[in-house]
């Protein structure tokens, strides 16, 4: 299956002095609502091998898992 990458998003790893880091995303909310099934939209956030142009050091798609039982639609 063709994955279904998250247009416009911008994803950048800030890290810390401290050794900590986090992942500020921006999403295009009508982007991510065509995605959505009953609700949900499960997505996975993978590394980039280089920072895009714009500082971009992720990306997005979404993620098709399919969860045996039906968990509220939650992978985990």
């Amino acid at each position: 299956m063709e994955k279904q990458y998250v247009n416009g998003c911008r994803i950048v790893k800030k890290e810390f002095d401290n050794g900590g880091s986090v992942l500020n995303c921006s999403f295009k909310l009508e982007d991510i609502q065509e995605m959505s099934e009953n609700g949900w939209v499960n997505l996975t956030i993978a590394e980039r091998r280089e920072p895009s142009d714009k500082g971009a050091t992720h990306y997005a798609y979404k993620n098709e898992f399919k969860p045996k039982s039906d968990d509220e639609g939650l992978p985990f």
